[in-house]
C-alpha cells in the first residue's frame, strides 16, 4: 500500500458527511486550521457548519446528490460521520437506521468509484458494534453481537468498508468509536442531559434531574481528540481500523456525582432513578482497548472524564447566563 498521500500544486480538499453534527464540525476545524480545504454534505434544511465550510446540499440517502458533491469538492479525503446517532431511535426507525447507517455507506461509496479520484475513505463505526460484550475491554478483533438496529445497521456499514478495503484494494478504514462528548453534544444524549441539568439546578432553575440506569459502564473521552484520531488513521501509510477509546470505564452514576461535585452539590438530593427512561438493549458495560492505535499511530486519550464533565459543565452554565 502507497505511504500517505501528497498534493502538488494544490491544498488537500476533504469531504465530510455529517458535517454539521458534534463530531463533523470538530473534525472540520480541525482540517482547515491545518490548511485543509473542506467541503461539507449538509442537507437543505440543517446548513449548519463551521465557518469556512463550503457547503454542499445532499444526502446518503440521494445517489444524485452524492455524485454531485463528489464532483464539486473533488477531495482527496472523505470522512463519512452521516449517521443516525441516537441509539434508541433507531428502535422505533429501524428502517431509517438501516437506509442510513448501512446502505448510504455503500450508496458513497459507489459514487466514489464512479467519480474515480481514488480519496481514501474513513467511515466512523462504533462500539455498538459489540453490543452486551462478553470481556472487558474490547478491540478490533473482539466478537460482534449487536443488540440494537443502530448496531445492526452500523455493523453492516463496518464489514462493508473492510471488504472495500481487503477485497478490493481501496484505502478504507473504520474508527471503532466509543462514547464521546463534548459541549456540542445535543441535550438527547445522557451526557448533555445530565450537564444540562446540573447547570439548570446550579442556576435555581430546576431541582431533580430524572434518569434511567445509573449502572450502566461507558468509555467516556472527548469528541476533538477522536476526530484527532480518525485524520492519523487517514494519513497513516496504509488503511486499517482502530478501536478509539480510552481503554477507562465510568458508569452512568459516576458521570452524575462528578458533575454535581463541579457545582458543589450533592448528586442524592437532586437524582431520581425513573424505570420509563430505561433503555432496551442497553449493554452493562463496554471498555475499549486502544492498544493498537497507540503502537501504530501514537494517538492516545489525554482528557481525563473530570476535565470533560467539567468542560461540559462549566459550557450549559455559561449558556444558561448567557
Amino acid at each position: 500500500m502507497s505511504s500517505a498521500p501528497t498534493f502538488p500544486g494544490r491544498r488537500r480538499r476533504a469531504l465530510i458527511t455529517g458535517v454539521s453534527g458534534q463530531d463533523g464540525s470538530y473534525l472540520a476545524q480541525q482540517l482547515m486550521a491545518e490548511g485543509t480545504e473542506v467541503f461539507g454534505l449538509v442537507r437543505a434544511t440543517n446548513r449548519r457548519a463551521p465557518d469556512g465550510v463550503q457547503l454542499l446540499d445532499g444526502n446518503l440517502g440521494d445517489e444524485s446528490s452524492l455524485d454531485a458533491a463528489l464532483h464539486q469538492a473533488n477531495p482527496d479525503e472523505v470522512y463519512n460521520l452521516a449517521a443516525m446517532t441516537f441509539v434508541p431511535d433507531s428502535w422505533a426507525n429501524k428502517g431509517e437506521a438501516q437506509d442510513v447507517n448501512a446502505k448510504g455507506v455503500v450508496r458513497l461509496a459507489q459514487a466514489m468509484k464512479r467519480h474515480g479520484s481514488g480519496a481514501r475513505l474513513c467511515h466512523a463505526s462504533t462500539a455498538e458494534i459489540f453490543g452486551a460484550p462478553d470481556g472487558l475491554p474490547q478491540g478490533e478483533d473482539h466478537e460482534t453481537a449487536p443488540v440494537t438496529p443502530y448496531g445492526h445497521a452500523k455493523l453492516e456499514a463496518h464489514r462493508f468498508v473492510a471488504d472495500l478495503r481487503d477485497q478490493r484494494g481501496l484505502f478504507a478504514c473504520s474508527a471503532i468509536l466509543f462514547n464521546h462528548e463534548s459541549p456540542r453534544r445535543p441535550p438527547s444524549f445522557v451526557t448533555r442531559k445530565i450537564t444540562m441539568g446540573v447547570a439548570r439546578i446550579a442556576r435555581g432553575l430546576d431541582d431533580l434531574l430524572a434518569l434511567g440506569n445509573l449502572d450502566a459502564g461507558r468509555d467516556w473521552g472527548y469528541a476533538p481528540e477522536y476526530m484527532d484520531a480518525m485524520r492519523l488513521m487517514m494519513r497513516a501509510p496504509s488503511p486499517r481500523d482502530y478501536v478509539v477509546a480510552t481503554g477507562r470505564s465510568a458508569t452512568v452514576r459516576d458521570f452524575v456525582r462528578l458533575a454535581f461535585a463541579h457545582v458543589d452539590l450533592d448528586w442524592e438530593k437532586h437524582v431520581r432513578c425513573d424505570a420509563g427512561l430505561l433503555r432496551q438493549g442497553d449493554a452493562p458495560a463496554r471498555i475499549g482497548d486502544p492498544t493498537r492505535i497507540a503502537r501504530d499511530l501514537g494517538w492516545s486519550a489525554t482528557t481525563s472524564l473530570e476535565q470533560l464533565i467539567a468542560l461540559m459543565v462549566d459550557a450549559d452554565l455559561a449558556l444558561l447566563d448567557a
